[in-house]
């Protein structure tokens, strides 16, 4: 099929993109214009590269030319600071959604698959592990924006007849994923341990995620863009919750190496723990994590090493 990925040469995208082109896909990746096309160049003789502007509603719609299905992965913003300025996560994400979806119904796509987020759009946890049926009430305008694409989503297949899949996402690491910022724990702590810098956690280290491999996500992606499954939204992660300090001792247990930690005051947008319920995706479309933490953790490292960062 034809299929546009809108971030295809970030980290997860990129991943999308060469398992896509792999199963001989017409695939046309969307990204700023300044960005790095490291990450896809496996695929680079096989795909085609359009660099544009999210909010930009005429660079979007060419995008769109000729495409039957999209994979939205685009967020201009990350949990913490959209706090700072929830006008502009409105603005940019919820905004250039809506102006994607409408272009999507005038070129007649087919589908779209969101990337949203079920580390933040259910706020803190009332069970564990959070069913797709609990109740959204994120704490962060992070997690409400992208709450909001997924209405819009729902309204647009209400109007248009436009489908779509909503993938709630844990939270996905592994290998091109960025080792600096605040973003990506895993990541992030390795690049630290690599380059052998002290590593700053928020709070005292029991937050606890739902961490999983990108392999496993792309799968998931995967079959949402070649199937059409039965239910609207799936929680995708690994059903399990690992807290930093869990993360920490297995990179150590990985790595070899024990690097200097601080600990600083916690953050309010900061759910203690997540973990997702994942039997829905399971039943329905089969797909199940199958990469343990430590074998990722591996991996990443392996990468990173072989990357000098």
């Amino acid at each position: 099929m034809n299929c546009l990925v809108l971030g295809g040469a970030g980290f997860i995208g990129s991943h999308l993109v060469d398992a896509l082109a792999g199963r001989g896909h017409r695939v046309r990746v969307f990204d700023l214009p300044n960005i790095s096309a490291e990450n896809l160049h496996r695929s680079l003789p096989s795909i085609e590269v359009l660099g544009g502007d999210f909010e930009n509603r005429r660079a979007v719609a060419e995008a769109l030319e000729g495409m039957e299905t999209v994979v939205h992965l685009v967020s201009t913003t990350l949990p913490g600071p959209s706090n700072e300025n929830p006008g502009y996560d409105v603005e940019t994400n919820v905004i250039g959604s809506i102006h994607l979806l409408e272009e999507a119904v005038r070129q007649g796509v087919r589908k779209v698959v969101f990337a949203s987020s079920g580390g933040t759009v259910y706020g803190i946890p009332e069970t564990l592990p959070i069913p797709e049926s609990h109740g959204t009430n994120p704490i962060c305008s992070y997690g409400i924006t992208k709450l909001a694409v997924e209405k819009y989503l729902t309204l647009f297949h209400h109007l248009h007849g436009l489908r779509h899949t909503v993938l709630r996402l844990g939270n996905p690491y592994g290998e091109r994923q960025r080792t600096s910022g605040v973003q990506g724990a895993v990541a992030v702590f390795l690049g630290r341990t690599l380059q052998n810098e002290e590593i700053t956690i928020w709070g005292d280290g029991t937050v606890a995620r739902d961490y999983f491999h990108v392999s496993d996500l792309t799968r998931a992606l995967l079959l949402a863009v070649e199937k059409d499954l039965p239910s609207p939204v799936y929680n995708v992660g690994s059903g399990t919750a690992t807290s930093l300090l869990e993360i920490l001792e297995t990179i150590g247990a990985v790595t070899g190496r024990r690097p200097e930690v601080r600990f600083t005051p916690a953050r309010k947008l900061d759910t203690p723990l997540n973990c997702l319920d994942i039997r829905k995706i399971r039943t329905e479309a089969g797909w199940v994590p199958t990469v343990s933490l430590r074998e990722g953790i591996a991996r990443t490292w392996e990468w990173m090493q072989s990357k000098g960062r």
